[in-house]
Formats: C-alpha cells, structure tokens, sequence
C-alpha cells in the first residue's frame, strides 16, 4: 500500500506539462449553455472523449440530454468507468461548461487562450470546473501507468448544464440512469473548498429569493396627502422583515461558517424616474439562505404576514413572490466513507486536518443527496471562479490528483 502510494504520488508529480497541455485544449474550447449564448459543451465533450480514450476505460456511457436550441441538439454528459479490486465504486463528478468570460476589458489576456504565469494558469474554466475534469482524469492515468487497479471501480462523470441548473446534466442524467449510482458509492464532486483543501462540504443552506412588489397611489411630492407612498411602505417592510426573520428563525449550527440563517435585502428595482413625484409601486428583493432544518414554506409564511401588516398600516398592498427556490436535501453525514477518505487523503497529501463543513450557496451535489445518494464537494481552490482572470494553481491541480488517487487506492 505505502509502495503503490509513492509510485502514484511520484507518477503524478511528473505529469506536469501534460496537465499544463490539457488545461490549454479546454480553454481553447468554449463550453457555454444556449442561456448563456453558446452553442453548448459537444465540442469539450468530444476533446474530454479524446483524452479519456488514451486511457483504455473498461465502459464509456454517452448520456445525451436532447436540447433543440444548440447546433448539436444534444447537452453532453459523459461517463468513463474504470474497474478496481473490489466491490463499489468511488465517482468524481466534473462539469463540462464555463460561464460567459464577462467584460473583456477587465482580462489582461484572451480568456480563451491559456496563459500560464508561474505556478498559475489563465483562462476561463481553469479553475471552475477544468480543475476537476483534469485533476481527476490524471488521477485515474496513474493507475494505468503504474498498472495498478483502484481498490473500488472508479467511475469519471463529465457532465453539461451545471452553470444553468442542470436540468440536462447532472439531473437528467440521474433521472435517466438511476441505477448508475448506490446509497453505498464514494461521490465526490471537486467544485468548491478551500486555498487549503481542508473544506468537506457535506451540507448546504437552503436558498430563497423573494421578490416585493408594493403598489399605493402615485402623485406629487408636495400633495403626500393625495397619494400612498410605496418607498415608504418598503423601506418599513425591509426594517420589518430584517428584524423578524433572523429573530422567527433564529436556530444555529456550528457545521457552517455563517451559523444561522440569513435574510438580505439586495436588489432595488427603479420606481419613479423624478424626484418631485411620489412612487406608485415600488419592488425589492431579499437574499434568504436558510438552515437546513427549517422548511422554506415556513419562511415564506412568515414574511408575507409581515409584509401584509406593514402595507396595511401604510394603506397601501404588497404581493410576493419566490423567484427562487430551493430546500436543502438532508447533509451528508459527518462520518459518510466519502468523507472519512478525503480526510485521509488530505493528511496524507497536505499535512493537514479536513473537517466536514456547510455551506450557504447550493452545489449540484444536492441532486445527488435529495435522492439519498451521500456526496462531499471539496477541492483545493483559489476562489476566483467567475472572475475576470480566473486561474488555477498547477500546484493545486497535481494536490487534487494526488488526493483523488489516494482514495481511488482506498488509503
């Protein structure tokens, strides 16, 4: 075991510029969905094929979401399987598409030619989510070049539509393929964590938007008496909503970084174009990210009641609604094997201690937990996905094929 650990360690480390070369051919290959303008992921699709055929797999699966709004008529979802020594199966789930690169004027260089500064590599998708094609697709080379089988088949799932709800991704391939995945599979998906690789995130927040749309009477500013004013009415509503919320739904868990729900008033809608006249209508949104524990028709209860008694009071009527939504599935459990093998894996390859953790945004691994399928998120990261120049550390892309490896080897 200790001797097969340091071949593939060593075998890893010397991968390099091969890895450096993979990174270049994905960021050359836009992947973006037709909601964000693109022609969707077949192009990186056929280009991950290409590289997963060098290595021999013992199956590979073509899951195809038909989609008429692409050139192709089909969302991609690949799935490379590799047998091991025993029975069971470890997944690592990778994402296919990238998100639009933005303002160009805000990169230094193209966004879809790698650039590589040292120890980093610029471009869009390096980091979210080429880190987790590649560091995984290298991790199951090792075996092949060190000849040495997984403990566990191991299985590589690329899949299409992450950035725009995966609903002809991760979704469609678990609604078509239901027997591809057990409640007893190791399922790591390497699309968040932290510069440390020490974050296990197991659980999530559930999230709700909620959108406020005040109506009173418009008129002038200086006849208040002619009109019902609706900046007023929201401005209370939000100071009421901010007060009864975190204090209705005050519970906490010490699994998140940010131990309680939270309710953020965010985005302002324009009303009146001048200042000389009194809204008429007025819309505002807030930003909840709830505890798992709590049930989000509960929330959304809570806050019409209360908006409902601040429009009375100021003669005016308000209506809500959820223009997202989402109830957390239950956590992954603290002691799942999945996570029990990254805190291995992660003392093993960086020394330090990972810790199951919850987090507020939402993950596609929760397609997998709502069905009872346990999964962990975790990678070592930068934080810059999104971001003009995003990038990836190549020394974190051969940490996570080291840690990866270490499970597929069931250290």
């Amino acid at each position: 075991m200790i001797e097969a650990w340091r071949g593939l360690a060593a075998r890893i480390a010397g991968y390099e510029e091969e890895i450096v070369r993979f990174q270049s051919e994905l960021v050359a290959c836009p992947a973006l969905g037709p909601d964000n303008g693109g022609r969707g992921e077949s192009d990186k699709a056929a280009l991950v094929r290409d590289w997963l055929d060098r290595l021999a797999p013992d199956e590979i699966m073509e899951i195809d979401a038909p989609d008429e709004r692409v050139p192709s008529g089909r969302r991609p979802n690949l799935a490379a399987l590799f047998k091991g020594r025993g029975r069971g199966r470890v997944w690592v789930l990778s994402h296919l598409d990238v998100v639009p690169p933005g303002e160009p004027s805000l990169w230094d260089s193209d966004p879809f030619v790698l650039r590589r500064d040292g120890d980093r590599l610029y471009g869009r998708g390096t980091e979210d989510n080429h880190q987790g094609i590649v560091s995984s697709y290298f991790a199951a080379r090792a075996f092949r070049d060190e000849g040495l089988l997984p403990a566990l088949d191991v299985g590589l799932l690329f899949v299409a539509d992450e950035e725009t709800g995966s609903g002809l991704g991760l979704d469609y391939v678990i609604e078509s393929k239901p027997d591809l995945f057990s409640p007893d599979d190791l399922i790591i998906v390497p699309d968040a964590g932290d510069e440390y690789g020490t974050m296990i995130e197991i659980s999530e927040k559930s999230m709700l938007w909620l959108k406020f749309t005040v109506r009173g009477r418009q008129c002038h500013a200086s006849t208040p008496d002619r009109g019902v004013n609706t900046l007023r009415a929201s401005a209370r509503m939000i100071t009421a909503l901010d007060e009864a919320l975190p204090r209705t739904f005050g519970n906490r868990d010490p699994l998140f970084s940010i131990p309680f729900s939270t309710f953020e008033p965010t985005k302002k809608e324009a009303n009146v174009p001048n200042v000389n006249t009194i809204p008429g209508e007025d819309v505002f949104f807030f930003d909840a990210r709830v505890l798992p524990g709590y049930d989000l028709a509960e929330v959304k209860a809570r806050a019409r009641t209360v908006a409902e008694s601040i429009a009375a009071e100021q003669g005016a009527s308000v209506e809500m609604e959820a223009v997202q939504e989402a109830q957390a599935p239950p956590p992954t459990p603290a002691d799942a094997p999945v996570a029990r093998a990254l805190a291995r894996a992660v003392a093993a390859v960086h020394g330090r201690e990972a810790l199951p953790m919850g987090i507020g945004g939402g993950t596609v691994a929760a397609f997998f937990r709502r069905r009872g399928l346990p999964a962990a998120v975790w990678s070592t990261i930068a934080h810059n996905a999104h971001a003009p120049n995003e990038f990836a550390l190549i020394s974190n892309l051969v940490a996570d094929a080291k840690i990866l490896a270490h499970v597929f080897l069931g250290g």
